[in-house]
């Protein structure tokens, strides 16, 4: 009788621990702590644990913060597009002939300087792009189509989550955070972007202070990897977090952050 009584005791520790190249802990983080057989939870920083290849026992990750922020999430429903990168942003992100649109302009700051209440910042809090903030790429707040951009806090948007949409605190309408939808569902980069139109693909949420996105037609072996690009250019991550990084990104995590202004 023992024996039968422990078998669910194990099954739960099996469930618990996190699979290859997922995130086991930091500020924040509510899920595994542990990872499975021949991957370590390594510390890379405060927000951040990752299950990284290696033979060392490390069943906990230590200074956790627990969150009342639930991992779970309802199933998503999508509606897949053979393509969803409007042609402005397409032509801003790769067309370098004269005259073009530059997508890497630091614009003069349209948005509050002061949090408004229900309001976030979202900023890196990693080299190298520690204290940049989430932020578009032009200074008209009434243009659609804007290149998503963490840049200096001095032009820092302030956002929320509403209904699984990432919401951009514009006036005088809101900006919705758009993710591109690949054919090839193997792509490692997806580009975002700015838009008064909601996005159809996928569904962001905190885990704690950390910016998810999931969909349910792509794997991701962790849903808080993201990608800042060349001109600051924010990308979804498919891939492992610091593993085969694209070349001319760095690897990021970025966070919610309630202070009255966005500091340095």
């Amino acid at each position: 009788m023992r024996v039968l009584a422990s078998i669910p005791v194990l099954a739960a520790v099996a469930s618990a621990q996190g699979s290859a190249w997922s995130q086991c802990g930091g500020i924040g983080w509510a899920g595994a702590t542990s990872c499975v057989s021949g991957y370590t939870c390594t510390k890379l920083n405060d927000y951040y644990y990752q299950c990284i290849p290696g033979s060392t026992t490390y069943p906990t990750c230590p200074g956790l913060t627990t969150s009342t922020s639930s991992s779970s999430a309802a199933p998503v429903t999508t509606t897949l597009k053979t393509s969803t990168v409007p042609t402005s942003i397409r032509s801003t992100i790769f067309d370098s002939s004269p005259g073009a649109p530059s997508a890497t302009a630091v614009p003069s700051n349209p948005n509050p300087t002061v949090l408004e209440p229900g309001w976030y910042w979202i900023r890196a809090v990693a080299a190298p792009n520690f204290h940049k903030y989430l932020q578009s790429g032009t200074s008209s707040a009434a243009s659609s189509n804007q290149t998503a951009l963490l840049e200096d806090h001095t032009t820092a948007g302030q956002f929320n989550i509403i209904d699984g949409q990432i919401v951009f605190n514009t006036k005088p309408s809101q900006l919705y955070l758009n993710v591109e939808n690949p054919a090839d569902k193997t792509q490692r980069k997806l580009k975002t972007w700015f838009s008064t139109t909601k996005n159809a693909y996928g569904t962001f949420k905190f885990q704690g202070d950390t910016l998810t996105w999931s969909v349910a037609d792509i794997k991701r072996p962790n849903e808080a990897a993201w990608l800042v690009c060349t001109g600051q250019e924010v990308f979804i991550n498919t891939g492992a977090y610091l593993y085969q990084t694209p070349a001319g990104c760095a690897d990021q995590t970025i966070h919610s952050y309630s202070g009255s202004t966005a500091d340095l």
